[in-house]
């Protein structure tokens, strides 16, 4: 039976949410820090370059976001302080209840303050899998059978790896190439977020099977 032999070890959900959480806050310091460092003026609009000085500005774009705040060096303290919570939120508390609801509501305030458009989107994806941390899936459990569940729940590790791997290479293998190879090369830089937007839902519903066969959700009585 499904449910009842879960280990001590933390749901895919968890995992995936947590993950991607941190990986979506530090994106988002990234973009607070290069805001702060233009100082104490106004932008020029509500679509703003975090970087406009430096390898992330000159090989990486700028790393574009928006803000409604009309001060760049507030909104660089704004968007810091934000994605910091984000990554304390994703690690001690998304588990809690209405933790992915929280982790979605500080992802689109990272959106509005100036951290940029990739972070907080990977933030809201990470949000779904919170969103379904000790949910009971009953829908899933009627709608794939055993036997799927069990394949599917056998995908999920691979998946999930190779999705951790391309987004560290995108928040934190990336700043490091461009500060320390001088790499040029944004097209790079866009599609490892493109391949997180793609990898990362299917992580999440892979995560989902993985989570029911090894009894990280709790089981309806009818299924008992």
């Amino acid at each position: 039976m499904e449910g009842k032999n879960a280990s001590a070890s933390i749901s895919a959900a968890r995992v995936t949410s947590a993950i991607f959480g941190v990986l979506s806050g530090l994106g988002g310091i990234t973009h607070g820090i290069g805001e702060m460092l233009q100082g104490n003026v106004a932008p020029e609009g509500i679509i703003i370059n975090s970087w406009t000085q430096g390898p992330i500005a000159t090989n990486m774009g700028g790393e574009p976001g928006m803000t409604i705040v009309p001060n760049l060096l507030v909104t660089g303290a704004l968007t810091s302080i934000v994605s910091l919570a984000l990554i304390i939120w994703s690690v001690a508390f998304v588990h809690r209840k209405h933790g992915g609801l929280v982790q979605l509501l500080l992802s689109i305030a990272m959106l509005l303050v100036g951290g940029g458009f990739g972070p907080p989107i990977i933030g809201m994806l990470a949000s779904v899998a919170g969103f379904g941390i000790n949910a009971p899936y009953t829908g899933w459990r009627v709608r794939l059978p055993f036997n799927v569940r069990r394949i599917l729940a056998r995908l999920w590790p691979w998946v999930f790896a190779v999705c951790v791997a391309n987004g560290v290479f995108l928040v934190i293998g990336s700043v490091i190439l461009v500060y320390f190879c001088d790499l040029n090369n944004p097209d790079l830089f866009t599609n490892s977020f493109f391949l997180v937007i793609l990898s990362l839902p299917p992580a999440i519903f892979l995560g989902v099977a993985y989570d029911i066969v090894k009894g990280f959700t709790p089981t309806p009585s009818r299924f008992e």
